[in-house]
């Protein structure tokens, strides 16, 4: 009990401050409770004796995994879900409603991820009413905008964004800003050690802080968290986060390896030096 409150006032004091976030995507990942145990207790050994004061930690396992996540790791770091179904219940084979979530342990929720949109036909439109149905729950929506490489060529980079944006965070209550996150992950950069320069993800992050502004108004804009996602490592965190003074990053292969995750998040816990 002593833990546990103490795990919430450290979580309190942490959002007082605009921590980074820290965001694993296991994705389709731990195909067995064997993998899952040695993954388990190879992130318990790796964190046991870390304190992330400026930084806040999630994890998004595969969705059968979600309540051991929570029970194993839950005073530890938030749980999230890596996609949902805008509807609560009903006849919706196959799908997984962000109450079931929410009651699981999950605290955060990764919507509009590039690969949804390339394997399952996800646009902006479904992206927007599972956003709103997360806000809705009280879910924490982490919302992915990025061009493929294609746009990039074409420099339609900040069309994209701004459209990503504006669609999927149309009629979104402003008073619910501070609840999202917004992942600039461009398509291309996803598992492929590509990453884009300091500057530019710079400029992406301004872009979205002024579409946020237009949609939501400057003082709830600037509760809503910009982090960086795609092949992000320990040799690119600080060009991808650090450098472009990004609020966090979106970790997928690296995620898989405790050491590796735990590490980039110790490099982004740092005190910025003046």
């Amino acid at each position: 009990m002593v833990c546990e409150k103490a795990h919430k006032h450290q979580k309190s004091q942490i959002n007082k401050i605009m921590a980074k976030l820290v965001v694993g995507n296991l994705k389709m990942n731990l195909l067995s409770v064997v993998e899952r145990e040695r993954y388990l207790n190879l992130f318990r050994k790796e964190i046991e004796k870390k304190e992330f004061s400026r930084t806040e930690v999630c994890l998004c396992p595969p969705i059968i995994h979600l309540e051991v996540f929570k029970k194993e790791l839950g005073e530890k770091i938030a749980i999230g879900a890596q996609n949902i179904f805008w509807e609560r219940e009903g006849s919706f084979t196959g799908e997984i409603s962000v109450a079931m979530v929410k009651n699981f342990g999950a605290e955060y929720v990764i919507l509009g991820h590039s690969e949804r949109r390339k394997y399952f036909g996800e646009n902006n439109k479904t992206v927007n009413l599972k956003i709103q149905s997360a806000l809705k729950t009280g879910m924490k929506p982490i919302a992915c905008v990025g061009e493929t490489i294609e746009e990039k060529k074409r420099n339609q980079t900040m069309m994209v964004i701004t459209r990503q944006l504006k669609e999927s965070l149309f009629e979104v209550n402003r008073t619910k800003a501070e609840n999202i996150t917004i992942a600039y992950e461009p398509v291309w950069a996803v598992g492929s050690d590509q990453v884009p320069t300091s500057n530019d993800i710079m400029s992406a992050k301004i872009l979205i802080r002024k579409v946020l502004i237009e949609l939501f108004e400057k003082k709830y804009a600037e509760e809503v968290r910009i982090i960086y996602g795609g092949s992000v490592s320990t040799q690119t965190v600080k060009e991808t986060c650090l450098d472009p003074a990004m609020d966090g990053v979106l970790i997928g292969r690296e995620s898989l390896t405790p050491y590796e995750f735990l590490k980039i998040t110790e490099i982004i816990n740092r005190p910025v030096a003046f």
